[in-house]
């Protein structure tokens, strides 16, 4: 196999005893982005130069015995929403095209402390205020949305340009374009690691958290990106575990929680048939599955936006005033939209959605034993057309691809809990089809024990699409 095809942990053991190097791994990371970036354009500042000092750096360090772990010498895709110090960071916005921070942020200086190598800086939805990124294309179908808003990390994660890529997940932000690009994606319990440094879209919903290849890959970049940040007013002080230690337990005992609403309308057949066949998997690997009901699930979606957009306006009231022809007219439109929104109304779901956290609560600690985690859909449906985002129900009903994505995976960010998508099918049309797995508040390795038992089961996780030069479109 290429080395552009190796999991984060077995390129980690080349590099280990050398049977490789950073500087080998990273040029075949940056050949692998020059030969599929034309159809998938993951990618707003590709960092060539930069990487390879990095690695070489990399490399004299371990050839001096100074090596840092597993994730030294890995390359990296930063979303373009967090700042990287000397390199432009533009959140996909005309709003930013000359912005160059001189710090960068939390969870970039984290990776970099470890001898992460950043090979560039992806696409995301202007501002993440979007699910579809539409500037970049899907590696299984480059016709096809990637989803969003870290759809640049998702697409480079899932063509095998890089090992892991970092997202930011307000709405589903990190899950939506894991599942539709057939990767794994980890959003953290809320505070469990620093927003510092990366663009705001809604500060009491944004999550940040790694895009990788599979499950194990993502509990290693969790525990180096997490940890408490005084500069982040929702950092939590608490340990940070190692997420992988006893992953390998299995499931046998677990409790797995299967809704009998909410996440199954307007759900596309076969994605609701691989999340009925993912939950026998997990019962035939014995766990014991308990159907719950989502409590509150009327108000989930009315309190996400009613958050989300009033915060999003409010950060970015002034440019509105300044520069509003610096927006697409997309995002310009859901910035003017969000002042509409009355202060009561803004309370009025702060205060239910601390109501609809408790009830969540309850619902995990239900009669009975309650449940571990909880198991659903990632997303409605496979990638969309960029050319048509729309979904058309049987019952009439034309829902936005946004919108479709956004709600099935909004209910973990207004409660804060820690949610995880893998990979667990193909469709008929050969489309990534996921399900994700939501847990109690600090409890990733939990999910993350249930995701690798899903992996280990199928050889879903880790795939690379097919991309090649011809794929690109003429």
């Amino acid at each position: 196999m290429e080395i552009h095809e190796l999991s984060l942990s077995e390129v980690a053991e080349k590099i280990r005893t050398k049977e490789v190097s950073p500087v080998e791994v990273t040029q075949s990371s940056l050949d692998r982005l020059a030969a599929v970036e034309p159809a998938i354009t993951a990618f707003v500042t590709v960092t060539g130069e930069h990487a390879l000092a990095q690695a070489e750096q990399a490399e004299a360090e371990i050839a001096a015995g100074n090596y840092k772990g597993t994730l030294h010498g890995i390359p990296l895709g930063v979303k373009d929403l967090y700042d990287t110090a000397g390199i432009l960071t533009t959140s996909s916005s005309a709003q930013r095209s000359d912005n160059v921070p001189t710090v960068d942020s939390a969870a970039v200086a984290k990776l970099s402390e470890v001898g992460m190598v950043m090979v560039g800086k992806t696409h995301t939805h202007e501002f993440a205020y979007g699910a579809t990124t539409p500037t970049s294309g899907n590696p299984w179908d480059p016709t096809r949305t990637p989803g969003g808003s870290s759809g640049g990390s998702g697409a480079a994660v899932g063509a095998g340009v890089v090992h892991v890529a970092l997202g930011s997940d307000t709405g589903g932000s990190i899950r939506i374009p894991a599942g539709l690009c057939g990767t794994v994606g980890l959003k953290p319990t809320f505070g469990r690691a620093s927003r510092a440094g990366v663009a705001s879209l809604s500060w009491s919903l944004d999550h940040v958290g790694p895009l990788t290849r599979n499950v194990v890959d993502a509990g290693l970049v969790m525990a180096a990106m997490s940890g408490y940040d005084r500069r982040d007013p929702a950092s939590v002080n608490r340990d940070i575990p190692d997420f992988t230690t006893g992953i390998d337990r299995g499931v046998a005992g677990t409790r797995i929680g299967i809704p009998t609403n909410f996440y199954n309308y307007h759900v596309e057949q076969e994605t609701q048939h691989v999340a009925q066949q993912t939950a026998e998997l997990l019962q035939s690997l014995g766990a014991e599955l308990v159907e719950v009901e989502i409590p509150l699930a009327e108000y989930i979606l009315p309190v996400e936006w009613g958050i989300l957009t009033a915060e999003a306006s409010a950060y970015h009231m002034d440019a509105l005033r300044t520069s509003p022809e610096k927006f697409t007219e997309e995002v310009r439109t859901l910035v003017e939209a969000g002042e509409a929104i009355l202060a009561t109304d803004y309370i009025n779901s702060i205060r239910l959605r601390t109501r609809i956290q408790d009830a969540w609560r309850d619902m995990y600690r239900g009669a009975g034993g309650g449940i571990d985690v909880l198991l659903a859909p990632t997303v409605p449906g496979v990638a969309a057309l960029r050319e048509d985002p729309y979904f058309r129900w049987d019952d009439g009903v034309v829902e936005g691809a946004t919108s479709a994505y956004s709600r099935m995976s909004a209910p973990a960010n207004v409660t804060g809990l820690p949610a995880l998508q893998v990979p667990a099918a193909f469709s008929s049309t050969g489309m990534p089809i996921g399900v994700q797995i939501i847990g109690k508040p600090f409890c990733e390795a939990e999910i993350l024990r249930v995701g690798f038992a899903l992996e280990q089961a199928s050889d879903v996780v880790g795939r690379i699409a097919p991309l090649t030069p011809a794929a690109v479109p003429a």
